[in-house]
């Protein structure tokens, strides 16, 4: 499994998301992940939304083997229910 994150600077959230991607990479040899600075990228909100799919109001928003999962909130989730993960 893939995970792209796409985050900003200073977004707890994506610290958080990032962080347990990490944790996943290191307990699983199936999951990789990548983290996208939209700043840095010079990503936009309307290319965010496009790349989404619908409107974007906040960071992070989450991919997982290329569907879009939603937030940390949904990715935690998904992470628990569906790839052993137990915080």
């Amino acid at each position: 499994m893939f995970a792209v994150i796409f985050g900003r600077p200073g977004c707890p959230y994506c610290v958080r998301a990032k962080e347990l991607a990490e944790k996943l990479t290191q307990e699983r040899d199936d999951f990789n992940f990548r983290y996208v600075d939209i700043h840095a990228e010079g990503i936009s909100k309307a290319d965010l939304e496009k790349t989404v799919g619908k409107p974007v109001e906040t960071v992070p928003q989450i991919f997982l083997d290329q569907n879009h999962v939603g937030g940390y909130t949904e990715f935690a989730a998904y992470a628990k229910t569906h790839l052993g993960l137990y915080q």
